[in-house]
């Protein structure tokens, strides 16, 4: 007798386990769903395309998570990201990656509606050499990564005289949104050693407009990799309620 209930008492456990997950994974699904919906419309609203967002929500178990109102990590990928630079160009990503951790929303805030909150945000995404040359349109101009830096070759317009190719590596910074390419180490066999020559490569500059992105990441940081530079943004505090969590 004793035996029996026991085993009674074993499966309602387990019944209940068994149900206590089915709810966390279908309240973890819905919550996901919801997010890359919002996050779709964020992107659409700003003139970017991308495949359908893929997000996933860190940490196990979802409810509790929720009932604590604090998310360990909410992962969004957007597939073939692209975007208007604002200057009739298109920005293409493979992939943008994003990261938002530290996510405040208590329980009063999910049932009434108010701000949902993300300590950091961050973001990751690699723009392909062709698609910068195209955006630069610049004559004669080839981008390839050397040992971690951006070599460049471009042709140099000399007054009265036939163009000449030079090449050198690149210094790369963040200025106001953009990407500022700017030569330094220059070579060139054809190069005559003259100084208005060095003072126009010294003013030899591009800049490539970074679109706007979602949840107001703001690009910190630029990298050259071997298949295109590599563009890392930022945001704290960001007010995810209008990406839907």
């Amino acid at each position: 007798m004793r035996r029996r209930l026991l085993t009674v008492v074993v499966v309602l456990v387990l019944l209940l386990l068994g149900g206590a997950l089915v709810l966390d994974r279908v309240g973890k699904s819905y919550a996901e769903r919801e997010l890359s919906d919002r996050i779709a419309a964020e992107v659409a609203s700003q003139n970017a395309t991308s495949g359908i967002p893929d997000v996933t929500i860190d940490g196990f178990p979802f409810l509790t998570q929720v009932a604590a109102g604090d998310y360990q990590q909410v992962n969004i990928a957007l597939p073939d990201f692209a975007a208007p630079d604002g200057t009739g160009g298109t920005v293409k990503m493979s992939l943008l990656d994003i990261s938002a951790q530290d996510v405040r929303a208590p329980l009063s805030t999910l049932r009434n509606g108010g701000d949902v909150i993300a300590g950091v945000v961050s973001g990751a995404g690699t723009i392909g050499y062709a698609e910068i040359t195209a955006l630069v349109n610049q004559d004669g101009l080839k981008l390839a990564e050397k040992d971690g830096k951006l070599n460049a070759t471009v042709q140099l317009d000399i007054p009265g005289q036939k163009p000449i190719e030079i090449t050198g590596t690149t210094n790369l910074t963040v200025e106001n949104g953009s990407i500022r390419v700017r030569f330094s180490e220059v070579t060139s066999k054809d190069l005559p050693a003259l100084p208005f020559l060095q003072n126009m490569i010294n003013a030899l500059a591009y800049d490539l407009k970074i679109p706007e992105l979602p949840l107001n990441l703001v690009v910190q940081q630029v990298e050259a990799l071997p298949e295109g530079l590599r563009v890392t943004a930022g945001a704290e505090n960001v007010n995810l309620s209008a990406g839907g969590l």
